[in-house]
């Protein structure tokens, strides 16, 4: 016994020496920057040491016996079965390591699944291959943003060194205020994600039919970078989710700049656009949302992603292009934009879409659009 308590000791004095450095360690957790992370962390330290020591004590219990009893040194084998002592010390001791590990554990789980009383609740919809943000209660209501991976192709493609934040860079950032209770809904589009900053021991999945929530207080701003850790199909590797923690003067500035750029951009549908307006505007609607799959010559990666130049939809019947624009494709990858893009912008890609490459089949209005949605 005196042995096991020199063994605890040590590993206590150990464990806090490497606690200090662990952050430093590339392959370790992330520093934390909330609560919740912190509490995930100590309790992830505090479990892995408690089996350091039982590690320690049973196998060093068993080389002992072992080298203590050897039968050159005259020791013979004991014979016993059904030893009831025996059998009541080994399922009393795991009964007592299992409740010394599920008290503070459930604690955790408790408070994380506690998202009453937040100061803001965000809505994250999870779409291939991209994350969707409203803004629903708190300060910041009614904005709304997609985030998309800012990587630059060229990169990915190894035509350009990789930056510092190489697919974990995003053209919109969810900006939320510190020291604030932010409440995350999560949902999808299309098929199960997982939205996931790590810095806030935050993951939840996003499936598609079901609303699930998590929570988070950051404690500290800064950027803060996470994945996509469900795998949503191909391009799961390039769906980061990325959030700006802001000071509450600076965030209070956000929404109101977010605001008066909803007013600005808000198109009017019954506007008639000229053909290069709306190729020109569809170019950066394309480059954003469709250039993954269809590429940027038009010619896509048969039979996955088939090809827009030359194709039946861009140069058919406008309806059937809008329609499949807005309501994408059941069971293939083609995803439904009719949530995602305002009527001038699908307007806008479908008429770049129609009528670049070796397309030439005329434009397609807001207006139209507006007619064609369900």
């Amino acid at each position: 016994m005196r042995g096991m308590k020199v063994i605890a000791a040590l590993a206590s004095i150990l464990g806090l020496a490497v606690a200090g450095v662990a952050h430093a360690v590339p392959w370790y957790f992330q520093e934390a920057a909330s609560p919740i992370a912190r509490d995930i962390d100590q309790l992830h330290e505090y479990v892995m040491w408690l089996i350091i020591v039982i590690f320690v004590g049973v196998f060093g219990f068993m080389f002992w016996a072992c080298y203590a009893h050897r039968k050159s040194k005259g020791h013979a084998a004991e014979q016993f079965h059904e030893n009831t002592t025996v059998e009541i010390i080994w399922t009393v001791i795991p009964a007592i390591i299992l409740v010394i590990i599920a008290w503070p554990v459930t604690k955790v789980v408790v408070a994380q699944k506690d998202t009453t009383a937040a100061d803001l609740t965000i809505k994250v919809t999870g779409i291939q291959w991209k994350w969707a943000y409203d803004y629903l209660k708190g300060e910041g209501e009614g904005i709304s943003l997609v985030s998309t991976l800012a990587t630059p192709r060229e990169q990915i493609e190894g035509r350009q060194e990789k930056g510092e934040h190489y697919l974990l860079e995003v053209d919109n950032e969810l900006v939320v205020p510190v020291n604030r209770k932010i409440r995350v809904i999560t949902t999808a589009a299309d098929v199960i994600h997982s939205w996931w900053i790590p810095a806030f021991g935050a993951k939840q999945d996003a499936i598609p039919g079901f609303l699930r929530d998590t929570w988070f207080r950051a404690e500290k701003t800064g950027t803060f970078r996470g994945q996509c850790v469900e795998l949503c199909g191909k391009e799961h590797g390039f769906m980061p989710t990325v959030v700006r923690v802001v000071s509450q003067e600076d965030y209070t500035k956000w929404v109101g700049e977010q605001k008066k750029a909803l007013l600005a951009q808000a198109d009017d549908p019954s506007k008639k656009w000229t053909l290069e307006e709306l190729k020109t505007r569809g170019e950066n609607v394309y480059a954003a949302n469709c250039v993954a799959c269809h590429q940027a010559s038009g010619k896509g990666m048969p039979p996955a992603f088939p090809p827009l130049d030359g194709s039946k939809i861009a140069t058919g019947a406008k309806p059937g292009h809008i329609d499949m624009v807005l309501n994408g494709k059941p069971n293939t990858a083609m995803a439904a934009f009719g949530k995602q893009l305002s009527d001038t912008e699908i307007a806008a890609v479908i008429t770049y879409e129609r009528n670049s490459w070796g397309n030439k089949a005329g434009e397609v209005q807001p207006a139209d659009v507006k007619a064609r949605r369900k």
